[in-house]
């Protein structure tokens, strides 16, 4: 399967679910890095950890129905409100 988030994205809107298990590896490095950004703004006794909020976004993503996402920075913006939103 190719690595192009483009190709990853379109194959998951024709329903393959394999693709977006793919794109979320490809992409967790950049959403790893926001998420702990996000953390940084908790207070200093929070727990969550940025692995844990990545792999929350992933179950919410996981339930929604399809989206047309647009491309890379689409998909991460969404997923970066996913994090943000988490109550």
């Amino acid at each position: 399967m190719s690595g192009d988030v483009t190709s990853l994205l379109s194959a998951w809107r024709q329903g393959d679910a394999g693709a977006r298990d793919h794109l979320v590896r490809l992409v967790y490095p950049e959403l790893r890095a926001q998420a702990d950004r996000q953390l940084r703004g908790e207070r200093a006794n929070h727990t969550l950890q940025p692995t844990a909020l990545v792999n929350e976004a992933y179950l919410r993503l996981s339930g929604l129905d399809r989206i047309d996402w647009q491309d890379r920075a689409h998909f991460v913006l969404e997923l970066v409100e996913l994090m943000r939103h988490r109550r």
